[in-house]
């Protein structure tokens, strides 16, 4: 049997999953995570992508997050997002108007909203349809 670590994904709302990976890929700051067990503890920030759970079966499932923390210890890894959905339950059509509505906000300077909440809301709606194309494309 292989080895695994426990990983909870945990947003603002609700524990989103937990149980035992053999793998964990996570989108860091500074790019992709993998976390096998026994990793080496760390604590960093995550950007807005896909965090891809490889299970004992060595299926795996994906989920978006907006952003957050990623803690792992040698035997649990943690994953503390601002928000965390299932990638299968992304709902295409309104990510990709958030895109839009987030690229004429940055064009339009006379838009109410401030530039870097604009950036912002453009980065987490570009990772989503991101996140949206890579699962289907696994499929």
């Amino acid at each position: 049997m292989a080895m695994t670590i426990h990983l909870d994904i945990v947003s603002a709302e609700k524990e989103i999953w937990s149980g035992p990976a053999t793998m964990v890929f996570a989108p860091g700051e500074m790019g992709e995570l993998g976390i096998a067990p026994r990793h080496t503890p760390l604590l960093t920030r995550l950007k807005a992508g896909e965090v891809r759970v490889r299970d004992q079966r060595d299926a795996e499932e994906s989920f978006f997050i907006s952003g957050g923390i990623l803690e792992i210890q040698p035997h649990v890894v943690t994953v503390l997002a601002d928000t965390a959905i299932r990638a299968d339950d992304l709902d295409e059509a309104a990510a990709l108007a958030a895109k839009q509505r987030a690229e004429e906000a940055i064009s339009d300077q006379k838009s109410d909203m401030d530039y870097a909440t604009a950036k912002a809301e453009l980065a987490e709606a570009a990772a989503m349809v991101e996140t949206i194309k890579k699962v289907r494309g696994r499929r």
